[in-house]
């Protein structure tokens, strides 16, 4: 992960920016106070919805068993079947 100071960040902050986004590439901003890190939106989100499944304890058992189900026995999904 690059790593840069809030006086360099300053200089290449749109650059900076567009690399985020297009690489999907965090960048380490070091400060005095502290560090911040910089994530595209896609990223985020990505976080996000990984926190909210891992909260969910019936849904992550779910997809753990899920995982252990053998592929060859399912059938093809099928759009208009009734559920």
């Amino acid at each position: 992960m690059p790593t840069t100071n809030a006086t360099e960040l300053r200089k290449k902050l749109f650059e900076t920016i567009a690399n985020v986004i297009e690489y999907n590439e965090p960048v380490t901003v070091n400060t005095k106070k502290g560090n911040a890190v910089i994530i595209s939106e896609s990223d985020y989100d990505a976080m996000m919805e990984t926190i909210y499944i891992m909260s969910q304890p019936k849904l992550v058992k779910n997809i753990k068993d899920g995982e252990k189900e053998d592929s060859e026995k399912m059938k093809a999904y099928d759009p208009s079947e009734k559920w």
